[in-house]
């Protein structure tokens, strides 16, 4: 699948702040979700910075999200997802390294939580839009972030369960994140790769878990996936 370079349209304050600019650029029309090897190469441009080099356009967006401008967007489920992905993923790509890769964060989680509270959340068709709706109770650090991993393992388990067998790989994969993560939360209390670019010290414990590298964002993705029986990829 090839990669098309996406700018916002400009047609003014109102095009520029339209949820469903963030929506398609994440989730392209042609994007199909049940074709696996586009699914897992949008995964790889998802997850692996293949996104990072077309966000800057996005910046004055991330910025009126994160003044409140952008706040009518949770009116809608996907007008709220769109605004989540603005504040959980575009600050990642966008000031990668940097403390500001975070700072979005609680924001996030609030709106988050509020959308599941809602039922927002259960409104979404796509187990991929939902993925990216539960994404910031896993990436926002607090005192009840085990409580929150466990809640995300267990919604990375029931996406597991009803993918279908070509799927699987994908699903498994995203599955087992989940997992490790809430390892890492769990012995932790936070995620000890932030440590340096948050100026915090990192425990004796952490300095191990560091010097060993195995970060679960960097894991690598499943290859090449089988394809869909009786069907076209």
């Amino acid at each position: 699948m090839t990669q098309v370079a996406h700018t916002p349209r400009t047609n003014g304050d109102e095009d520029l702040h339209d949820w469903r600019t963030v929506y398609e650029f994440w989730f392209p029309p042609r994007f199909d979700q049940n074709n696996s090897e586009a699914l897992r190469l949008r995964l790889e441009w998802w997850m692996r910075g293949g996104a990072t080099a077309e966000l800057p356009p996005f910046a004055s967006m991330l910025s009126a999200a994160r003044a409140g401008q952008l706040d009518r967007w949770r009116t809608l489920p996907l007008g709220r997802l769109s605004l989540l992905m603005v504040l959980d993923q575009f600050p990642r790509g966008l000031f990668a390294g940097t403390a500001q890769a975070y700072t979005s964060d609680t924001d996030a989680l609030r709106i988050a939580e509020e959308g599941m509270r809602n039922g927002h959340y259960d409104a979404l068709t796509s187990p991929w839009e939902k993925f990216f709706f539960f994404l910031p109770l896993a990436h926002a650090e607090g005192p009840d972030h085990v409580q929150r991993m466990k809640r995300v393992v267990s919604e990375a388990e029931a996406a597991a369960s009803q993918a279908p067998l070509y799927l699987q790989p994908i699903f498994q994969f995203s599955l087992s994140q989940a997992q490790a993560n809430l390892d890492v939360i769990s012995r932790y209390g936070r995620f000890p790769h932030r440590n340096a670019v948050l100026g915090r010290s990192s425990t004796s414990e952490e300095l191990t878990y560091l010097k060993e590298g195995d970060f679960v964002h960097r894991r690598q993705l499943p290859g090449a996936l089988p394809r869909e029986v009786g069907g076209a990829v």
